[in-house]
């Protein structure tokens, strides 16, 4: 599959530079990050929630794990974890378990964990088991600038 069509013209929309990092295929975050060489803290990952509100995309480090007591406390809203069948139709044009954790570029709401905003670079799931986007860390401040901030996740 390669890189999500939905995140390249987004990230070309927003003229943000990014370079593509080949790995050996890996389902979870952890072992992409193992895969790609980069540490784990750098990878940001994307926790798929809702509640009768719709959908809201968590995103933290992938050495951690989301609090959903804490967010949900925080932003007063009953969030509960999305399904892998509704992830799925969310991120048409992405595998199983590779969400991009850039929310904006699929018109979702999201939400972003400020473990992720003192790190010069970031890496992100393209969209397939393969790919991890690398962007500058001010980049990624800027493409998440408009969702709320806060710490709602823990290092596991």
């Amino acid at each position: 599959m390669s890189i999500s069509l939905t995140l390249l013209e987004y990230l070309e929309w927003e003229g943000v530079d990014y370079e593509l990092l080949h790995h050996e295929p890996a389902f979870d975050s952890l072992h992409t990050a193992e895969a790609a060489h980069i540490p784990g803290d750098q990878l940001a990952k994307c926790v798929v929630l809702e509640d009768e509100s719709g959908y809201l995309m968590a995103v933290i480090p992938a050495t951690h794990e989301l609090e959903l007591d804490t967010l949900s406390k925080q932003l007063e809203r009953q969030l509960q974890f999305a399904s892998e069948d509704e992830i799925e139709d969310l991120y048409e044009d992405c595998e199983r378990g590779a969400v991009p954790p850039l929310p904006e570029a699929f018109g979702y709401e999201a939400v972003v964990d400020d473990c992720l905003t003192d790190y010069d670079d970031i890496y992100l799931e393209a969209g397939d088991h393969h790919e991890l986007v690398h962007i500058s860390g001010r980049d990624f401040q800027e493409l998440t600038a408009k969702a709320p901030h806060g710490y709602f996740s823990r290092h596991v």
